[in-house]
């Protein structure tokens, strides 16, 4: 088995008080080894340009520190954990942990799904709901989803 399938921990069983649960880890650096290469050269050169121009330690400093943290979620990897009540999403840097009826539509792309706490599509909901990166489990995940957040499409009402 290799190692993006060990490392593919899905999970749909029932069990106890929790009901059906399905859990996945999302590891982006291992799928993209070359962006990888050319963002850590990226991470690495930009410091060294402040500290070349501003000849300050703690400029070049503080922007490998901004730099790193913007992109934490690529180099570390992510769980993502949804079950009857709440949706889980824990990183290297935060925990989110949030109950289905936050959330009253969704919208699902090539990589993933937005869950958004509006009917509407809203320039808010960046911000505001969570998105769930898909791991080789797509149709799992946008099963779960459905599921959870009834939503009439055609007319993007909540049911």
């Amino acid at each position: 088995m290799s190692d993006e399938k060990q490392n593919l921990e899905i999970a749909a069983t029932s069990l106890g008080n929790e009901g059906k649960i399905l859990e996945w880890t999302t590891h982006p650096i291992k799928k993209r080894p070359i962006t990888a290469v050319l963002l850590t050269l990226f991470i690495a050169v930009i410091p060294l340009m402040v500290l070349s121009i501003t000849s300050s330690k703690i400029f070049a400093t503080l922007a490998l520190v901004v730099l790193f943290a913007s992109v934490a979620k690529f180099y570390f990897p992510t769980k993502f954990r949804l079950t009857e009540q709440d949706v889980s999403i824990k990183s290297s840097t935060q925990t989110i942990k949030k109950n289905w009826s936050e959330f009253r539509s969704f919208y699902p792309d090539k990589s993933g799904i937005l869950l958004s706490p509006f009917i509407e599509p809203s320039r808010l909901e960046n911000f505001r709901g969570i998105y769930l990166i898909f791991h080789e489990n797509k149709d799992d995940v946008i099963s779960f989803v459905k599921n959870h957040i009834a939503m009439d499409t055609e007319n993007g009402e909540v049911v």
